[in-house]
């Protein structure tokens, strides 16, 4: 590890490493600029905590009764079926592109529907699996969303920005024969999607999503095209999350309509009905049993996932299976009643279970792989809870080193979600565990003021310019209380994020540059003004709700005034940029113009330009690379070797 750590060190440092030294090859569409080349002896030593795999529940097969995942044997991850619990997993598509998405027709299941975008720009394409091949549905170019089956199997509905590039239209079509696609409403604005069907056929349900904070539910006439507005309209958002018809035909919805979380229950006529449990956490999801036996629902306790089994007629729940602690994602119902679902966790990577909704009976249907290590090592992360600058409680996540191994203080980096309307969980760190378990840095995620799981109020927090920078301030309160913890090290804490969260990483390393070692920022926001006016056309309005309208003078100013770039002077830490030359949502341009700024007032910027990828890495090759210059920059700032 010395000899290892000693060639990071002078490869960050800038200098010529030994003429014995070798190195890792960069990807072919990877740009370094500023970034030195990447040791062969990191690749060696990292090389484990490289090859953990996931596998992600998608869905049943009706025919055969086994089970859909996405799982990654290669470059990138691909759709594979297992027939049962523990069997082999059979790969379907063999895609350049990761492909993470997929669907049996319900009844039959006789044909597959498989959706997947090129280069990560999120323009994506449905198309049917056919004999090995992907047959293309829509138009090749647009961005189409959804695949919502009919309760027959014989419809998708889907929604499309194929007029005008902005709008997302609802449309229908019988996968099998593409000439039966056709358009069903024309809309305006980028949140619509179909998101079931009634058990007739005749109409389908429809969400228009405006933001985390409000969303409206219509039914929809497959025949003239009518919408019918289902949810209450007035003064007060309302956010309607998931959305099902039952068997008999009611609506079945999560929603905060008079609360602060989201409640399952019934809408009709335009009232909300609880249903179920209340407390004072979220339900995320849920599904219906086909015959509307039960209800399965997942709620977000804390961030840790519990589902629970309910009876639709009297609300009461019947069954709580007794599933590993984590997070968990994607239920469905099989047509025989069994629940798939992914679950992972600290010590586990995610995987594919299916739980028996009678006995109650969990059984695995998939273990992923994890390099060979023991994944007990792994910590379990500690809630830290503080009081912000207002007084408002925050918390998040610290994964702390082994004190055994890592004696004294310990190195700390805040990792920041993006979003915002996002929250980070306690689940599977994968290459992060490096950093904790073999180079003993603490991490902390940290879930400010304007994430979900925490209801209404805490998420709408940082709406618009003018609370924007309360979330900032938020870190400010985590470093205050991190920096006083006997086992952490104040003065060695840096700061990453991406998205949203690397906006964060810029005003933190601007704001807190006095108390930061470095600044690793990923597909960030460097200027909300020009952000939001290139970002695509389809989600600018819906990004205006939650950041501000810069087409409004006096937004646009306060816009400008916390936006990273206006204040690229003042930060004097060491930086790296990552980004994605395909990003759809942060361009690459908001990347360049921050490293240019930050190299013009003398700073130091490495950057990292992936050029077939978009909003995040993807690509396991890239991914990796992606990891080894971030270890080297961590290493050469925060371990100060």
């Amino acid at each position: 590890m010395r000899a290892l750590l000693t060639t990071i060190s002078v490869l960050a440092a800038g200098m010529t490493a030994p003429v014995t030294a070798q190195t890792v090859q960069a990807p072919a569409a990877m740009v370094a600029d500023g970034v030195p080349p990447v040791p062969d002896a990191l690749r060696a030593d990292t090389a484990p905590y490289m090859e953990f795999r996931t596998a992600s529940f998608l869905g049943w097969n009706p025919a055969t009764k086994g089970m859909l995942i996405a799982t990654r044997f290669g470059n990138t991850g691909q759709v594979h079926e297992v027939a049962a619990p523990g069997a082999a997993r059979t790969q379907l598509t063999f895609e350049a592109e990761p492909v993470v998405r997929a669907s049996y027709a319900r009844g039959k299941g006789d044909a597959l529907l498989v959706s997947k975008d090129i280069g990560g720009n999120e323009f994506f394409q449905l198309y049917r699996y056919d004999g090995g091949r992907l047959k293309l549905l829509t138009d090749g170019k647009s961005r189409n969303i959804g695949g919502a089956w009919s309760r027959d199997g014989r419809l998708v509905g889907y929604s499309s920005s194929r007029r005008n590039g902005v709008d997302t239209d609802l449309y229908v079509m019988d996968p099998r024969d593409p000439a039966t696609d056709r358009l069903v409403a024309q809309v305006s604005g980028g949140g619509w999607a179909i998101v079931d069907f009634a058990p007739d056929g005749a109409s389908a349900l429809v969400v228009n999503y405006v933001s985390v904070n409000e969303s409206n539910l219509f039914r929809l006439d497959l025949a003239s095209g009518q919408m019918t507005r289902l949810t209450p309209a007035g003064k007060t958002k309302v956010a309607w999350g998931a959305a099902k018809f039952g068997a008999d035909g009611r609506i079945w919805v999560t929603s905060d309509m008079g609360s602060d979380f989201q409640r399952l229950g019934l809408l009709a006529n335009g009232k909300f009905q609880p249903v179920g449990p209340s407390e004072s956490w979220d339900v995320e999801s849920f599904d219906i049993a086909d015959d509307g036996s039960f209800i399965v629902t997942d709620s977000n306790i804390a961030g840790v996932s519990k589902i629970r089994i309910i009876d639709p007629a009297t609300g009461a729940v019947i069954g709580e299976p007794r599933l590993p602690q984590g997070v968990v994602t994607g239920i469905e119902i099989a047509p025989w009643g069994e629940i798939g679902l992914t679950l992972s966790s600290a010590r586990a990577p995610a995987d594919a279970f299916s739980i028996d909704p009678k006995s109650l009976t969990v059984r695995r249907w998939t273990t992923s792989e994890t390099g060979g290590l023991d994944t007990a090592r792994n910590v379990d992360p500690e809630l830290v809870t503080v009081k912000s600058f207002d007084g408002l409680p925050v918390s998040g996540f610290l994964y702390r080193p082994d004190p055994a191994r890592f004696a004294g203080k310990r190195p700390l980096i805040v990792n920041i979600h993006g979003g915002p309307e996002g929250q980070t969980r306690p689940g599977f760190l994968g290459r992060t565990n490096y950093l904790v378990n073999e180079l003993g840095v603490a991490i902390f995620y940290p879930n400010v003021r304007g994430s979900t799981g925490y209801g209404k109020t805490f998420v709408a927090l940082d709406n618009g310019p003018f609370k924007r920078e309360d979330s900032v301030r938020d870190i400010g309160a985590f470093l205050d209380n991190l920096g006083k913890d006997a086992g952490l090290d104040a003065d060695r804490t840096a700061v990453t994020g991406g998205s949203y969260g690397g906006y964060m990483c810029y005003a933190s390393a601007i704001r807190y540059g006095d108390r930061l070692k470095g600044a690793s920022c990923i597909v960030a926001i460097s200027s909300f003004v020009t952000f939001l006016e290139n970002t695509q056309g389809y989600r600018r309005d819906l990004r205006r709700v939650e950041y501000g309208d810069e087409r409004d003078a006096k937004q646009r100013a306060k816009l400008i005034e916390i936006s990273p770039m206006t204040r690229s002077k003042e930060l004097r830490i060491p930086l790296f940029v990552q980004t994605g030359g395909n990003d759809p949502r942060v361009p690459a341009s908001e990347a360049d113009q921050m490293v240019a700024a930050v190299r013009a007032n003398g700073g130091e910027a490495w950057h990292l330009l992936a050029k077939n990828e978009g909003h995040g890495f993807a690509k396991k090759e890239n991914v990796d690379y992606q990891f080894w210059s971030n270890i080297q920059f961590w290493t050469r700032n925060l371990l100060g070797k």
